[in-house]
């Protein structure tokens, strides 16, 4: 199986998971509860690939710093981005919701020229202007479906914050997955995400709260399964074979799939005018993307 195809499959699957989370909530179910019980299947397949990827004697113990990192990124990337994106999806559709957290890659050029002060070429400052663009035309069009104008706001400023999160970890994890390597980091960077997702739910909610009809459990189960586990794996194992840059060429399938399994399943509306906006933030995004291609290859 090639790289590409490997990516292909875990961009699906993640992109299966805002519809995942929007049938859960038919359920009366609280963003705590639903991240947790998502956290506590996926667990134990974390721990195996900890375990697995921990067996080589190549693999030197994490020091200090390195567990820090671990600790700090796990925290911010996947534990507070994803509580972030569960709360927003409460509030906008599962199509709005995918096009926003794919804004990450210009949020990671903006803060480089921030932060580490590089530069925003021509070809990066027209990508940020198409995509941000794009998401004004879908977050218009959404605010005239009818839904109360505050949910949407809320909602897309969560699940931007959620991108903008997982942006900062992107940048921070870059030299530590270097030196832990990308499956190890994973496991024991979600493992930490888990733990934490546990915390807040023993502070904030009785057991009790996990008494819950079936069709819940079914659907989490299935979201750590094929939504969480097993295309980290797969976009692991791309990453190894073609690299991040051509991963993120092929992973840019995944808004166009939640917007036609949003379609399918949520009966989510699908109008020209968020098609255009989807189109300008994928064009955005491939040029960011492409742009940071061609300068790894030139370096």
């Amino acid at each position: 199986m090639s790289g590409s195809l490997y990516v292909f499959l875990a961009a699906v699957g993640f992109s299966f998971k805002s519809i995942l989370i929007k049938l859960a909530y038919v359920h009366s179910v609280d963003a705590a509860t639903l991240l947790t019980l998502r956290m506590a299947f996926s667990l134990p397949f974390f721990l195996a690939m900890a375990l697995w990827s921990g067996r080589s004697r190549r693999h030197a113990m994490l020091d200090r710093r390195q567990w820090g990192a671990v600790l700090s990124l796990g925290f911010i990337g996947y534990y507070l981005a994803a509580y972030l994106d569960f709360l927003g999806l409460q509030h906008i559709s599962a199509s709005f919701e995918r096009l926003t957290l794919f804004l990450y890659p210009t949020l990671v050029v903006l803060l480089s020229a921030l932060l580490l002060k590089r530069r925003i070429t021509r070809v990066e400052a027209l990508a940020l202007l198409l995509s941000y663009a794009g998401i004004v035309l879908v977050f218009a069009e959404n605010l005239s479906f009818g839904e109360k104008q505050h949910e949407v706001w809320l909602g897309a400023g969560l699940v931007f914050a959620s991108a903008l999160l997982y942006s900062f970890y992107l940048i921070g994890s870059a030299e530590v997955v270097g030196k832990i390597g990308p499956v190890r980091f994973t496991a024991y960077a979600m493992t930490v995400a888990c733990l934490f997702t546990f915390l807040q739910f023993l502070l904030t909610h009785p057991l009790s709260a996990f008494v819950l009809p079936h069709q819940v459990y079914t659907l989490t189960f299935v979201m750590a399964l094929t939504s969480t586990v097993v295309p980290s794996w797969l976009m692991s194992e791309g990453l190894r074979r073609i690299g991040a840059n051509q991963a993120a060429l092929v992973g840019s399938i995944g808004p166009v799939v939640t917007i036609l399994l949003g379609y399918v399943f949520l009966d989510e509306p699908v109008t020209k005018l968020q098609l255009a906006g989807a189109a300008l933030v994928l064009g955005g995004v491939t040029l960011v993307t492409m742009r940071r291609a061609t300068h790894d290859r030139l370096a």
